[in-house]
């Protein structure tokens, strides 16, 4: 089964195409990296995907349920990341996680002190103590991003950009928690950047969208196998297209 299956998906604003019968696969457990130049296109398939956006063609499937109008209980097995987080800047951090965890109606066993406790040190976050998220770096509101993206424990995750903005030690650190959270926690993982490099480092598969339409899939591994960079397969693809 396919954490993501995206077929045939087209989407246009104000008669301006931005997705152009993209085709996805992401198979469960992977860490599946999304690349493209900013406006590519990235966001818009993640919106699509968490239905925020509606497309004008093609389907969605999620952990094998398929995506449509309406309630979709499946997103109760989903975190994500879309777009810039945005927290009550006057409450500590585990405030705001319990916040969100009464708001979206979470099973209880997630609402619960430990779990918060266990999920903001997992998130390097646990001596942040009273302070308010206000005082909090890039770095450490991004990390909080992610700790609430998983707070639930789901199968699959949709981070946009979340190493944006980052120092190099903050890139290192969330590449980090990710592996670990995929690893141990065999969590489906889907995110995307325009880093080449940090994408090498972190994923099984790689996607690239240029000016929305999906150039390629392929795995890092057959990018090794053919001798090169990630950033060289990249510049090779733009070239022939």
């Amino acid at each position: 089964m396919y954490a993501i299956e995206v077929q045939h998906l087209s989407k246009s604003i104000d008669g301006s195409p931005i997705l152009n019968n993209i085709c996805m696969k992401v198979k469960k457990g992977e860490i599946y990296g999304f690349m493209g130049a900013n406006g590519a296109g990235k966001t818009s398939l993640m919106k699509i995907l968490y239905h925020i956006m509606v497309p004008d063609f093609g389907t969605v499937h999620l952990l094998g349920q398929r995506i449509k109008k309406g309630k979709n209980p499946i997103f109760s097995h989903i975190g994500s990341i879309i777009e810039n987080p945005v927290f009550y800047n006057h409450l500590s951090a585990y405030e705001n996680l319990k916040l969100h965890c009464e708001y979206m109606g979470a099973d209880k066993k997630y609402c619960t002190l430990s779990n918060i406790e266990e999920t903001l040190s997992l998130l390097g976050l646990s001596e942040t103590g009273n302070k308010a998220v206000g005082k909090f770096s890039l770095g450490m509101k991004q990390r909080l991003a992610l700790a609430r993206a998983f707070l639930t424990r789901p199968e699959l995750l949709i981070l946009d950009e979340p190493i944006n903005g980052l120092d190099p030690q903050g890139i290192i650190e969330v590449r980090e928690i990710l592996q670990h959270i995929n690893q141990d926690y065999h969590t489906s993982i889907l995110i995307s950047s325009h880093i080449l490099d940090e994408l090498s480092k972190v994923a099984d598969t790689i996607g690239i969208i240029e000016h929305g339409t999906m150039l390629a899939e392929i795995s890092m591994n057959d990018i090794h196998a053919k001798g090169i960079s990630l950033e060289n397969y990249y510049l090779n693809l733009l070239q022939k297209g």
